[in-house]
This record gives structure tokens, sequence and C-alpha cells, in this order.
């Protein structure tokens, strides 16, 4: 069944795509599985959009650089990183999602709401009714069609994201952070997945590529088919 977006009264009924987003911790290879989806569903003739939290904007890849690197004396405040977040999904919404979608798109979308949900509710600690309301705000309420969460210790994630090139030993603020805030985020994932499970759906990500992207695939064409 169809998510239907509303918006203050209003239905969206002219969503013609599909919008999966994939969630997980630090070095979960969420990247690597949305690059081997997109190749095979572009394969398949599917238009495919592929796009990113916080991002996928000029804008949005602006706040993006703040909230992930900022590092001065003048602190990042929780509240103040949240609502950074929520203004680059506005614009991300706006500019790119929703009309992707309505032209009929499957949107790929690395990290959306939950993503702000696990870590500034979970990890920092920030009342969930709150983060959830302005989850709904900045989204105009649109809601992801499936979301692949890869299920991963953060001891494990860690030992990854070390080894990306990328990385070269230089960790973002969310990186950074300690095993206990990212066990919590873990915690906040399994929690989402267990009160949404007929839209998230965990996955396995302490596996090879190959039988992690199978599994997927068998979800993505359930979905689009």
């Amino acid at each position: 069944m169809r998510n239907i977006f509303i918006w203050y009264g209003q239905v969206n009924t002219d969503i013609k795509g599909f919008f999966i987003t994939f969630e997980g911790p630090e070095g979960a290879g969420k990247s690597s599985q949305i690059r081997m989806l997109q190749a095979a569903l572009t394969a398949a003739g599917r238009r495919v959009t592929v796009t990113r939290e916080p991002g996928g904007t000029p804008l949005a890849e602006a706040i993006r650089e703040v909230v992930k690197t900022h590092h001065s004396r003048e602190a990042v405040h929780p509240v103040t990183e949240l609502l950074l977040m929520e203004a680059a999904r506005s614009q991300h919404v706006n500019e790119v999602i929703l009309p992707a979608l309505r032209e009929g798109a499957i949107v790929l979308c690395d990290r959306f709401f939950d993503s702000t949900t696990a870590y500034q509710g979970g990890g920092r600690g920030l009342e969930r009714a709150a983060v959830e309301k302005l989850n709904v705000f900045a989204s105009l309420a649109v809601v992801p069609d499936l979301t692949i969460l890869l299920d991963l210790s953060p001891e494990k994630g860690f030992e990854r994201a070390s080894h990306r090139i990328e990385t070269r030993g230089q960790f973002d603020r969310f990186e950074a952070e300690t095993l206990t805030f990212h066990r919590r985020v873990r915690e906040s994932f399994l929690r989402i997945a267990a009160e949404n499970p007929a839209r998230v759906k965990v996955v396995d990500a302490d596996r090879d590529r190959e039988t992690i992207h199978r599994e997927i695939m068998e979800l993505v064409d359930e979905l689009v088919r």
C-alpha cells in the first residue's frame, strides 16, 4: 500500500514514483548498496534519482558542511543541530524529492528523517516527540515507501569507517562521537524498525555485499513490481 502524503489538510495525489530510504550506523555500507541498487534498477529500465541527507541541493549541502564538520570554540548545540538538519530537509524535499516522485522516479535517499530521530533524538537525547513533529513539518509529511535499515554494531562500523578512503583518519562530528553515543543511535534505529515493521526492514549489514544486495533487491522488487 502506497503512503499518502498529507500536508496541512492537502493530499498529494500526484505521486507516481517510489521513495526508498537507506538508514544505519556509520560504516554500515549504505553508499555501496545504494550504488548497486541504482545500477540494477537502471538496467531494468527504471528512472532513478539518488540523493542524500543532509544535502541533496546546493543550499542543503552547505548546511551539511556546517553540521558535519564545524569545529571551533563555539559549540553546535543539540537543538541548533536539529534545526539545521530540518532546514536542509525542507529544501531537499521541495527541490529534489517531491519533484522526482511526481515525475515517476524511484528516489533512493541516503538517510532521511529516521536518522534525525535516531541521532538527534536517541543520540543527543532530545525529546522524541518534538523531533518527530519537526520531521513531519520539514518533510511536508513525505514518508518513505520503504526504508532499508542496514544494522551493524558500532564497533564493527567504526572498524569499517576507519578504512574508508574518503575518511583518511579524519572523522566528522558524528563519526568522532563515543561508542556510547552510537549505541544509543543503534538502539533508536531498532526501536523505529520495531514500531514500523511494514515500512522499515532490518537487513544484517555484517555480511558480504552481494548477499546484502540480493536481500535488498527482493524487498525492492516486492514494492515496485
